[in-house]
């Protein structure tokens, strides 16, 4: 019987691929794909009929999917093949959408004195998607307002103190806004009112989450989610519109940077503890 062992390589050193390392494909390692140049975190990794593939998510919270090919991808500029996570390799800690630890089995605390208050139902079910998590643990409720033009007298009723603390987040909080003018009138010490930039809090929703290029510009003296609607060619019900782009929020990363300090500061206002 002939041996079925075969003979050295005969292939020319210049024509044989160099070996590259294999790297697990862990969630949050940043990857460049070879072919297109997308460059994204690592989301998660699937095995399907045609192989491994894994799904990456760009700055812009695009994400793609990508087949996990030898020498398919850079990492910090070097030729690498992804390779599926080990089944044994420990687990990252789970996050809420606000990006904090996951606390498994954490019942709600009893409710605290202080409050949040912000403007509309929209913004109260905003902070409740993304932070609700956090909200329920430290034992913070979130109220809506309609408006805050009523504020300070809001405000004495609430009858803030050290340990009932009450923060306050405003649409549209710029200088010279009428909404500036009512925050200025609110000086306890025990009160804290911040803002965001924008009309709405739609707009504090990231567009690439929405899939869209950008928040339209509505003329003044039209309602700005009417205005918005019909410049989409979205069906001018808002309400609809709504829930169409609270579906789009998955996380924090799904908000603009001046929403997201601004609940953090809130939430951090209102857990601390009175001074003795």
């Amino acid at each position: 019987m002939r041996s079925r062992q075969y003979g050295p390589d005969l292939t020319p050193p210049w024509k044989k691929t160099a070996p590259v390392p294999e790297v697990p494909a862990e969630t949050d390692l940043v990857v460049e794909e070879v072919t297109t140049g997308f460059c994204g975190a690592v989301i998660r990794c699937e095995k399907t009929a045609q192989g491994p593939v894994v799904t990456l998510e760009d700055r812009f919270g695009k994400h793609r999917v990508f087949p996990m090919e030898p020498r398919g991808f850079l990492l910090e500029g070097r030729v690498v093949t992804l390779v599926r996570p080990s089944p044994a390799a420990a687990p990252r800690p789970a996050r809420t959408a606000s990006g904090s630890v996951a606390v498994p089995g954490a019942r709600a605390r009893v409710a605290r004195a202080g409050r949040i208050y912000v403007e509309g139902r929209h913004d109260a079910e905003l902070v409740e998607r993304v932070w609700g998590d956090d909200l329920r643990i430290e034992g913070v409720v979130v109220e809506y307002l309609e408006g805050i033009d009523d504020l300070p007298s809001i405000v004495a009723d609430f009858a803030p103190a050290p340990d009932a603390r009450l923060g306050v987040l405003v649409d549209h909080l710029v200088p010279g806004s009428k909404e500036s003018r009512i925050a200025a009138q609110v000086t306890d010490a025990s009160v804290l009112v911040v803002g965001h930039p924008y009309i709405d809090v739609w707009e504090a929703v990231k567009p690439s989450a929405v899939g869209i290029r950008a928040w339209p510009r509505v003329p003044r003296g039209q309602d700005w989610k009417t205005g918005v609607c019909r410049a989409l060619g979205w069906p001018e019900n808002t309400g609809a519109a709504w829930q169409r782009i609270l579906a789009s929020v998955h996380s924090y990363r799904d908000l603009e940077p001046a929403l997201l300090g601004r609940v953090e500061e809130l939430i951090d206002f209102v857990t601390a503890p009175a001074e003795g």
